[in-house]
């Protein structure tokens, strides 16, 4: 692939490893430090003139650090005369401040920000022609950008998983966490050809459940949670415990993105599923060791295609769907 450069940032340079090995390509010289007051230098350590340049950075670890890596990464290629700079960003940060949050008073509704649109703004000004991401947490964050946006989703890897690992996963049942992940499991359970079932939730605040109410029937099945993210683990390990009151056989979930901070290793480790099923968007392998349940899919084949496929200026519209994994 000529006239190509992929650069690695600091969030997780075994993704970008694996992407670069299955398009046989070198990772790019760049060299990131921190000055004695924390200021974060970049010195990227080969030409880029004239080059595609994609630069691999997860919204993971230190997410404000590796965001404003990401930026500065983004602007020294642009002003290093690249014909052109995409930033693949695996688990988009901020996602979840996507809009005005209803919670509380009408006042402090009115003053919440919409940090999502700032990161946007700022992945654009930073000089980004094109974002490459997936299982964005609301689809609309799209339309926050100027610039294309190619959302993809860990569908087809997560189809083949359920397949290889769930022997009775023509009995099962998926189960969507919450009402805003109907669309997402229901597209799983028609092409398993399988039903699906939803928890409601309540929250009194942030990473905390009131009240789960089940609507579907998962007795005698296998219930599969899916979801796109979990942080502390509160919404998915009540959920879990909620269908095993249900008369559900096994549990397991399957999240795009896991995020497992605060209690979330304790909880998915008391909690009673089969398995938690991740991605590998974000690195797992400490968490692993500390949680047995935790194992992860390898999505650097989507990425990687998504990148052959911008670079020789295909389309990557159906990608989700076509991807050998």
């Amino acid at each position: 692939m000529p006239n190509i450069v992929l650069f690695s940032g600091s969030s997780h340079h075994d993704l970008s490893q694996r992407v670069a090995d299955r398009l046989g390509l070198e990772l790019g010289k760049v060299v990131t430090k921190k000055f004695s007051n924390q200021e974060t230098s970049v010195e990227i350590g080969e030409s880029v003139r004239g080059e595609d340049v994609y630069i691999i950075q997860s919204g993971c670890g230190e997410i404000n650090d590796n965001l404003m890596e990401l930026l500065i990464m983004i602007n020294a290629c642009k002003i290093a005369s690249s014909s052109r700079v995409t930033a693949v960003i695996p688990c988009f940060p901020y996602a979840r401040q996507d809009k005005k949050d209803k919670k509380g008073s009408v006042e402090r509704w009115s003053r919440a920000p919409i940090s999502a649109k700032l990161v946007a703004n700022m992945l654009s000004v930073a000089g980004a022609d094109h974002i490459i991401t997936m299982d964005l947490h609301a689809s609309q964050i799209q339309g926050f950008f100027d610039i294309p946006v190619d959302n993809l989703y860990a569908e087809p890897a997560v189809l083949q998983w359920i397949k290889e690992n769930i022997l009775e996963w023509r009995n099962c049942i998926i189960v969507s966490p919450d009402a805003g992940g109907a669309k997402r499991v229901t597209s799983i359970a028609d092409r398993l050809n399988v039903e699906f079932a939803l928890i409601h939730k309540e929250r009194k605040k942030a990473n905390e459940v009131d009240r789960m109410v089940l609507v579907g029937d998962v007795k005698d099945r296998v219930a599969i949670l899916v979801d796109d993210m979990a942080d502390t683990c509160g919404t998915i390990c009540h959920a879990a415990d909620k269908l095993v009151s249900a008369g559900a056989t096994k549990v397991y979930a399957i999240l795009t993105h896991g995020i497992f901070s605060g209690p979330a290793i304790s909880r998915i480790n008391n909690a009673s599923f089969e398995a938690v099923v991740v991605t590998n968007t974000i690195p797992q392998e400490e968490k692993m060791k500390h949680c047995p349940k935790i194992q992860f899919i390898d999505i650097s084949m989507i990425l990687a295609e998504a990148i052959r496929r911008t670079h020789n200026g295909e389309s990557v519209s159906y990608l989700f769907s076509h991807v050998p994994l």
